[in-house]
């Protein structure tokens, strides 16, 4: 299974790729997808649209993985966070791909055991557990690995109890 996972932002949007065969992890791809910081936001939208769309069709994943946020700091960027979620869901709904959603609090909790883990934690735990030897990972795109790795887990697990069940 090949999953592409987003962690939503108009600065940094990013992105994760990761495959599940032959019961291991393997690592297709990560980044940021990154508007100029300039752009006035529907022009961010469509860039960010845009590097979605590729992505999808670049890498072909199964299903789309995407951190849902139940909160922001303020109205301003709740309302900028949610704009830039519409363009990426638009993108997915194009290519006809199955989208799951994830808090912050279970995608931590899938990678580090532990729901309230910063940043730092997450990139760490998201290169021990992916073999990533990358010093220059930017964060947004260890969160969407993470956010890929925390899907894949609960697919893994959701057949293993069907499986079970025969």
């Amino acid at each position: 299974m090949r999953v592409l996972g987003i962690d939503p932002s108009s600065r940094a949007t990013g992105y994760g790729v990761l495959e599940f065969t032959e019961d291991r992890y393997r690592v297709l791809d990560y980044g940021t997808i990154k508007p100029s910081r300039k752009a006035p936001l529907h022009d961010k939208l469509q860039e960010i649209k845009a590097g979605v769309d590729g992505l999808i069709d670049r890498h072909v994943p199964d299903e789309v993985a995407i951190e849902n946020p139940f909160y922001a700091q303020n109205i301003k960027t709740a309302l900028t966070l949610g704009q830039v979620r519409g363009a990426v869901l638009v993108a997915v709904a194009e290519h006809a791909r199955p989208l799951f959603e994830y808090s912050p609090l279970e995608i931590k909790k899938a990678v580090t055991g532990y729901g309230q883990a910063d940043k730092g934690q997450v990139k760490v735990m998201v290169k021990a557990l992916l073999n990533i030897e990358d010093d220059d990972m930017e964060e947004d795109a260890s969160d969407a690995l993470a956010c890929a790795f925390c899907h894949l887990n609960t697919r893994l697990f959701q057949k293993a109890v069907e499986d079970s069940k025969i």
